[in-house]
């Protein structure tokens, strides 16, 4: 069931900011997909690979899809025909990959890095310094990487209650994307993207420098899972 006021009441939110809304649709049917995007929605973000292969045929061509979540190489090839940006890359093994199949369908696919800046213990995400080291290689060989776009950095802050943290760990990985928005992407205007900030913590994230936020409980109510 879709919340038409609350999208009415944070688009007009987002529109004085030129902040992108992505509206995470996983776990929710087609018909409330179809609803949002009947109202005006165009960008949608899906968790799993399987679920986002079975929507993408049924519902709007010119919807722009996101894919969110951890992404394995080995399931890029079901979404690489149409997917629009994959937000959580976090390994320069998985950027090539996207690279070689996006490459099969003549495509240019926009990518995200994954910073980790929650305190919690995460399998994914880079920290700074690998950030940097895998932007080293990517550097390197872009001479070979001619079908990603690398658009900017995704993270997400720990689960708290504690704000002020929150604030900080948004800072944090705004300013790591302001410098290589000066440095390594400097006069790269596809370079433009801070994607941080969900249903519970994105007017923080706004605040410290967001461009993109991620909202699904507040559109579409408590997530449906089976089993």
């Amino acid at each position: 069931m879709v919340n038409e006021a609350v999208w009415k009441e944070i688009v007009a939110e987002l529109a004085n900011r030129s902040v992108t809304l992505v509206a995470v649709s996983k776990t929710k049917p087609a018909e409330d997909i179809q609803a949002l995007y009947d109202l005006g929605q165009r960008d949608f973000g899906e968790n799993y690979v399987q679920e986002l292969v079975e929507k993408q045929p049924i519902l709007p061509a010119d919807i722009r899809w996101h894919y969110i979540g951890h992404l394995q190489s080995n399931k890029v090839k079901y979404i690489a025909p149409f997917v629009s940006m994959i937000h959580a890359v976090d390994s320069f093994k998985l950027l090539q990959e996207i690279n070689k199949q996006a490459a099969k369908y003549n495509r240019t696919i926009d990518v995200l890095l994954q910073m980790h800046i929650a305190d919690e213990e995460t399998k994914f995400g880079l920290d700074e310094k690998e950030i940097f080291e895998l932007l080293e290689y990517y550097e390197a060989q872009q001479q070979t990487l001619t079908n990603i776009r690398i658009c900017g950095l995704m993270g997400m802050a720990s689960f708290s209650d504690d704000t002020v943290k929150v604030r900080a760990e948004f800072a944090r990985l705004n300013n790591v994307f302001k410098h290589l928005k000066a440095t390594t992407f400097l006069a790269k205007e596809h370079f433009n993207t801070c994607s941080m900030g969900m249903s519970g913590d994105y007017k923080i994230a706004i605040e410290e420098g967001s461009t993109m936020v991620r909202i699904g409980s507040l559109l579409f109510g408590a997530r449906n899972y089976n089993g």
